[in-house]
């Protein structure tokens, strides 16, 4: 993804992810793999600081699926819907 592409996700738009992503955190498959792929959520925080101070986080934007759950995951696994 470029970094224009980068900059257009922002906090409330509704996002699908687009490539297999396996996670182990899902609430009702905990500590099995679970792919996300083709789930649709909502950005609820973009990370690019903490306590003041700039991070690079390697997966930066963090997804609200469910009130549940929540994952962070790369813009490249991410397409704006």
């Amino acid at each position: 993804m470029s970094v224009m592409e980068q900059q257009a996700l922002s906090v409330g738009l509704r996002v699908r992810v687009k490539t297999p992503t396996i996670i182990y955190h899902h609430p009702d498959h905990r500590n099995e793999p679970f792919d996300i792929q083709g789930m649709e959520g909502e950005i609820c925080a973009i990370l690019n600081d903490w306590q003041g101070r700039p991070i690079s986080p390697n997966y930066p934007i963090q997804v609200r699926f469910s009130p549940k759950f929540i994952a962070h995951l790369h813009p490249d696994e991410l397409e704006v819907i």
